[in-house]
């Protein structure tokens, strides 16, 4: 008895999911990704329930998610949770990056107990923060996928 094959796509030219309810911090993303002028469209959001909302409702399949933790509505580890529960969505191989300033021990073993694929501290300076998004994206653009081999 042949068993079915799950389908599972990575999207590498669909946009980046930035979610972090900090104006500021938001700014210096901007500023960031501008900088590197990546091909993929970043789309911000200030909440959780807004960038989900849009997941949902969106023909287009993110690329990778950069979340705060933190956030009003809906925080981080309640999206990653509903995400990773959608039957829709599990089948989408969308990488789930935690990018925060609240970085303790129990954060971090809570977001690899949800299969984040990342859990990252927010630099202190612009330079920093530049070298580790280049660092986030050139990896995940590197990484195989299993739509790859088709």
């Amino acid at each position: 008895m042949q068993q079915s094959k799950k389908q599972i796509v990575v999207n590498k030219q669909g946009p980046i999911v930035v979610i972090e309810d900090d104006a500021e911090d938001q700014e210096l993303l901007m500023e960031v990704f501008g900088k590197l002028n990546y091909q993929n469209k970043v789309l911000y959001f200030f909440d959780g329930q807004e960038a989900l909302d849009y997941i949902e409702n969106s023909d287009e399949m993110p690329f990778l998610i950069l979340s705060d933790i933190n956030m009003p509505k809906l925080n981080g580890f309640a999206l990653r949770e509903k995400l990773k529960t959608d039957a829709k969505l599990s089948n989408k191989c969308i990488p789930y990056l935690f990018f925060s300033t609240a970085v303790e021990q129990q954060a971090v073993i809570n977001a690899y107990s949800q299969s984040v694929q990342g859990f990252f501290k927010k630099p202190n300076s612009l330079a920093e923060l530049e070298n580790t998004i280049s660092l986030i994206i050139e990896y995940w653009r590197r990484c195989a996928a299993p739509n790859d081999f088709s």
